[in-house]
């Protein structure tokens, strides 16, 4: 492909997060356009009018069929990615894939082998690595300024009020899709290590009348690493006061914390006291962050380079979820899968 070329791309699910991508694609990615719009639900037809794509298509197969799709952004449900990557990669379409890339190692594997196969570019959709302060931690780590990691922390705690249906989330969904982003926070923030054991608790807070059927919306994991370092990650599904993603890394020679729930750095005094405006959907908050994956995904297509975020940190990641899924449920340390 020609870097003067326009990367042409699909979306392959009209959802809340796929409505979002599609909008950063269509109007504000150098050198992409956004060229179908597939889903079988009407959302589709709304989603590409409003940013006038004139091709939609209700099955993927259609849209990977088509010879000006170069690129496919998947956001349909979690379960459904792996077949979707494997498929497109078949194709010859480049692979822009939400997290999880896949629910199991072996699936994880078929991924990553089908698009080393096709010789496409396969990127996985863990935002924080192009967030702001994460990639200033990132270098002040890589230059030495924090010296050897030796403890970590991630947070992730959904704004509430939590008012989804329990029986509507699969089980495993708190490690699999919330704490995933933190797991691979981590991995990302400890250069070189390994994850190697794994202790979880996990419970049913919000929802304690759901916990029967598998409901879990409230957990903490420790992860140790290869290196000595000693990580924690939490989430939780209903943070009142807004959005919350943060992160911190104590190492030998000093510290780094980022994140925060805040619109902006303006703080309002009045009346009934002193207020900070909180975003409410993750979208806004790391707003940024997913631009600059998909300018990433781009770039890596145009230079016929590596994606920034591989499906063998995507499989890392996971093998942390499978392991911390494990040791909630047997309430043991689980060491993690190679």
């Amino acid at each position: 492909m020609s870097k003067k070329s326009p990367v042409r791309m699909a979306l392959i699910g009209a959802g809340r997060i796929g409505s979002s991508h599609a909008e950063l694609v269509a109007n504000h990615v150098p050198g992409a356009t956004l060229v179908a719009v597939v889903d079988p639900t009407p959302n589709a037809e709304r989603l590409a009018a409003d940013l006038d794509v004139d091709v939609v298509e209700r099955s993927a197969d259609a849209a990977l069929a088509r010879p000006d799709v170069d690129a496919v952004l998947i956001t349909t449900p979690a379960r459904t990615h792996t077949d979707l990557v494997v498929q497109a990669a078949a194709a010859g379409k480049h692979v822009f894939v939400e997290k999880p890339m896949a629910v199991t190692l072996a699936d994880a594997d078929r991924a990553i082998d089908a698009a080393k196969e096709a010789g496409v570019v396969l990127q996985v959709g863990f935002n924080r690595r192009f967030a702001p302060g994460w990639i200033a931690a990132r270098s002040a780590i890589d230059a030495g300024r924090v010296g050897t990691p030796q403890l970590l922390r991630s947070v992730t705690r959904d704004p509430g009020p939590f008012s989804a249906d329990p029986a509507r989330i699969p089980p495993g969904t708190i490690f699999l899709e919330t704490l995933i982003h933190d797991f691979d926070a981590l991995c990302f923030l400890n250069p070189g290590a390994r994850p190697r054991r794994v202790t979880a608790i996990a419970d049913a807070l919000i929802r304690p009348d759901a916990k029967a059927d598998g409901h879990l919306d409230t957990a903490v994991v420790t992860v140790e690493f290869d290196n000595g370092a000693i990580a924690v990650a939490e989430a939780n599904f209903s943070a009142l006061y807004g959005y919350d993603v943060r992160g911190e890394v104590f190492g030998s020679g000093g510290m780094v914390t980022m994140g925060d729930s805040l619109t902006s750095n303006m703080t309002y005094y009045g009346p009934e006291g002193i207020g900070i405006d909180t975003a409410r959907r993750d979208t806004d908050l790391l707003r940024s962050a997913y631009l600059g994956e998909f300018i990433a995904f781009v770039d890596a297509i145009r230079n016929g380079t590596q994606a920034q975020v591989t499906g063998e940190d995507a499989r890392i990641a996971l093998s942390i979820a499978l392991a911390a899924i494990d040791s909630a449920a047997t309430g043991q340390a689980v060491e993690v899968s190679a």
